[in-house]
């Protein structure tokens, strides 16, 4: 039996009633023309474009600013867009948002920043990621909301949380009571990418070291960082994010000043003894940073928070009895044949 046989007959048997095969180019006649789908796909993204949005969280001084707006090469962070900026230690958690429409080679990506000044700065930290944990679900409850209309928009407006930074502060030590409190609870509701702020001021051994500790932490207290093992799709996507999980958390240095080294000119921090590159892999991990968030992530961040952490919400609410579904115009029978459930979101890229 060939191996096209053996897939049909597996697929007769896992959905019973089903016929189906493969059909490979080879076996066409000629040509048909599936693989435009792909132009049509990106042609239409191209036109409508696309919402990222990025969180930071961590304690005051540790760069967070200066990193957005070196992962994008803009102005882009709340420091950046406020005139006349004066930095203030929060008495509380206040959640700010900045959005930009980024264009570049045709493609636009609608950028909200969110920002968390007051996280970690207090003598008394207790419940500082109260405020956090409501905003990410609010947005959530948003767009579960917008989902459920009778008549609701075509593109649903997505302000959902596709990720959150977790600044780490270089102590060279362990995770601190607030880092475990923070990443056990915002962990299993939003993807979480933790890095280690400032890294510069650590040795390559130090690093190293702190790294690992940090690696023992997060198993000991059971946090899962993105990209967690279990939504691995294939052995390919497997290989890729094992890579990235030996690396986390990213030792990473910011800046958005540009230097002449041997002629060119680079992003990096001047000291006494030389420049910092930042996107230099042998200095530190920024480029690391930035491929898994932009270049090789961004896509996949969407889905897990789509697929994944929305859904759970979406869930777990629409089984609550509490949840008043006649402000939102569904009739009874909606509810009771299970439609509202099958409805799926038009907007998710």
């Amino acid at each position: 039996m060939t191996e096209k046989e053996e897939n049909c007959v597996e697929l007769r048997q896992s959905v019973p009633g089903l016929q189906m095969s493969f059909i490979q180019g080879t076996d066409l006649f000629g040509y048909v023309g599936i693989e435009a789908v792909l132009d049509q796909m990106r042609s239409k993204t191209m036109k409508a474009g696309f919402e990222f949005n990025i969180m930071v969280v961590g304690q005051s001084g540790l760069g967070k600013s200066t990193l957005v707006n070196t992962l994008f090469k803009s102005k882009v962070s709340r420091k950046s867009c406020t005139p006349n900026y004066e930095e203030k230690i929060s008495k509380t958690v206040k959640l700010h948002t900045v959005s930009h429409v980024i264009e570049e080679k045709g493609v636009k990506m609608k950028l909200t920043v969110i920002d968390t000044p007051g996280f970690g700065d207090q003598i008394n930290n207790e419940n500082c990621w109260e405020p956090i944990l409501k905003y990410v679900n609010e947005q959530y409850e948003k767009y579960l909301r917008e989902e459920l209309h009778v008549n609701r928009k075509r593109r649903i407006p997505d302000s959902r949380v596709h990720c959150c930074i977790y600044f780490l502060p270089a102590t060279g030590h362990r995770l601190r009571p607030i880092d475990v409190e923070f990443l056990k609870r915002l962990g299993k509701i939003v993807s979480i990418v933790p890095i280690i702020a400032k890294a510069d001021t650590l040795t390559i051994e130090e690093r190293q070291e702190f790294k690992e500790r940090i690696r023992q932490d997060l198993a000991a207290n059971g946090i899962h960082v993105y990209p967690q093992k279990e939504y691995d799709e294939d052995p390919e996507e497997r290989i890729l994010n094992d890579r990235i999980r030996e690396s986390i958390p990213f030792a990473v240095v910011g800046t958005d000043k540009e230097h002449q080294v041997n002629g060119n000119k680079v992003l990096g921090r001047k000291t006494k003894w030389g420049i910092i590159e930042v996107e230099n892999v042998a200095h530190c991990e920024f480029a690391n940073l930035r491929d898994l968030l932009i270049r090789s992530h961004l896509q996949d961040l969407k889905d897990v928070t789509h697929n994944i952490h929305y859904e759970t919400y979406r869930v777990r609410r629409l089984n609550e009895s509490n949840m008043d579904f006649s402000e939102l115009g569904l009739s009874t029978w909606l509810l009771e044949n299970g439609t509202a459930d099958k409805w799926e979101s038009e907007s998710h890229l």
